[in-house]
């Protein structure tokens, strides 16, 4: 096998972990609080990390300017869009949701034009933000008028928002090696949700369904902790600019992994947002030619 395609290989294997993370999110809320599935997805990854990191030969930093940024980035990045996720996905499909995270690279662009040097704005980005933004439109329409299923979107965009904010606040922030920047992101994330699941209560433990608990280990070790391995990985063998490209898919698996496998309903509007979403996303990657004077 070439390298080429053991890099496609990682690539795909990312986005089926990845994508179809929502759906085994889907059926942890049946039996599990949204900062239960949060904190235990977080506990996990952190754990499959952390064993990567020291099994490498690397070690964790100890100095608090290294842990206030791992802190920050666990927060935007780990504790507060897993939470939302999960709390969004007790009112709507996993379909749904998978379609909203497209959001995610929409927002890294706005954000970019304002706090990044080099990133700004220009007419594909903008146009890239318009349509993806009627995209959007088109998926909450029905909901327009308020309750819960439209706070549960509302969630799921803030988020997206939040992977975004974790996106920029990682090229301004000092580097790190990036498999020890994963752990201690994670690590940091479990020292805030943690506490708060654990004040949930677990009353109900009696009562969980072993798909439930199957899911949750599922969602911490493999899209939390393995799949950051993989996608460490992957930067190092083939770069930032090819793995980026995952966004086109992740939403694509999670709408068809929610329909096949958990019967979630397939409606035209959805499938057409779908489309109109991803598409904008693809055009606010497209650069504007330079023409150079001879």
């Amino acid at each position: 096998m070439s390298s080429q395609q053991i890099n496609w290989l990682i690539f795909y294997t990312l986005v089926a972990m990845w994508g179809t993370s929502f759906l085994f999110t889907a059926v942890a809320v049946d039996d599990f609080s949204a900062i239960q599935i949060s904190s235990m997805r977080i506990v996990l990854g952190a754990l499959v990390l952390t064993i990567a990191v020291y099994s490498k030969g690397k070690r964790l930093p100890f100095d608090w300017k290294s842990w206030s940024a791992f802190i920050l980035l666990g927060l935007a990045g780990n504790s507060l869009p897993f939470f939302l996720i999960s709390w969004g996905q007790q009112s709507i499909s996993s379909g749904t949701t998978g379609v909203l995270m497209t959001f995610m690279p929409i927002m890294t662009v706005l954000l970019a034009h304002y706090f990044v040097a080099g990133e700004s704005l220009n007419k594909y980005k903008i146009c890239g933000c318009l349509i993806s933004f009627a995209g959007v439109v088109l998926l909450l329409g029905p909901q327009f008028n308020g309750g819960a299923t439209l706070l549960a979107q509302l969630a799921v965009f803030a988020a997206a928002t939040c992977y975004a904010v974790q996106t920029i606040l990682i090229r301004l922030l000092p580097k790190f090696d990036p498999l020890v920047a994963g752990a201690g992101m994670l690590i940091g994330a479990s020292l805030l949700s943690s506490p708060l699941a654990i004040n949930d209560g677990f009353d109900n433990i009696g009562q969980i369904s072993d798909q439930s608990l199957y899911a949750i280990i599922w969602l911490g070790i493999v899209p939390t902790g393995l799949a950051s391995i993989l996608f460490f990985l992957l930067v190092e063998r083939a770069g930032p600019s090819f793995i980026s490209n995952v966004n086109y898919f992740i939403p694509v698996v999670a709408f068809f992994s929610g329909i096949i496998i958990l019967n979630e309903p397939l409606t035209s509007s959805n499938f057409i947002a779908v489309a109109v979403i991803i598409g904008g996303v693809a055009l606010t990657r497209k650069k504007i030619k330079t023409i150079h004077s001879s």
